[in-house]
């Protein structure tokens, strides 16, 4: 019979490993269809809902909104970000990859604050923390460069997905490696 903190392990593994591919569908989807406008809206929406869809469900599984209040604050963030990227895209690039930024430092302190929290029972959150740490500071650097002269495109919000993807399959690979050693030890 396997212990709360196994399936814990369980949920945490197959979570980082679904949000690192959907980041890498994203990147590939972003990539190939760049050069089509309504492609590239669709993409840039999606990104910040699938952010929150993915908080509501993980603060879910790990005992409800009300007890996960750094994700349920980002699930929030991310609903608006989403409507915010809808409106911007009606002004400018620019104001796109602004948007993005301060959802990225946004969201980057949610997940850092979340990986602190999850290290006291689950341990090992340190990919987290150091995604959570980056993330703002991506987010520092995408708004300034939406105040650069060269118009920025979706391809300037790969890189940042890209960090996720490897930040989130890195996590899911060292809970494998994790529930391995245990099992063995």
């Amino acid at each position: 019979m396997q212990t709360q903190s196994s399936l814990q392990s369980n949920w945490l593994r197959s979570y980082y490993f679904t949000r690192a591919a959907f980041s890498v569908i994203w990147i590939a989807a972003a990539i190939l269809l760049a050069g089509q406008p309504s492609a590239v809206a669709f993409l840039l929406v999606v990104y910040p809902l699938w952010d929150a869809l993915a908080n509501l469900v993980d603060a879910r599984v790990n005992g409800g909104l009300q007890a996960n209040p750094s994700q349920t604050l980002n699930v929030a963030v991310s609903t608006v970000t989403a409507l915010a990227v809808a409106i911007a895209l009606g002004h400018s690039t620019y104001a796109v990859l602004a948007v993005f930024g301060a959802w990225a430092i946004l969201s980057g302190l949610l997940q850092l604050y979340t990986g602190v929290r999850r290290w006291r029972t689950y341990g090992a959150q340190w990919v987290m923390i150091l995604s959570g740490a980056q993330s703002a500071l991506a987010g520092g650097f995408m708004i300034s460069q939406s105040f650069a002269a060269a118009a920025p495109t979706i391809l300037d919000i790969v890189p940042y997905a890209g960090f996720g993807a490897f930040y989130f399959l890195l996590s899911s690979i060292w809970l494998v490696l994790a529930a391995r050693r245990k099992a063995h030890a």
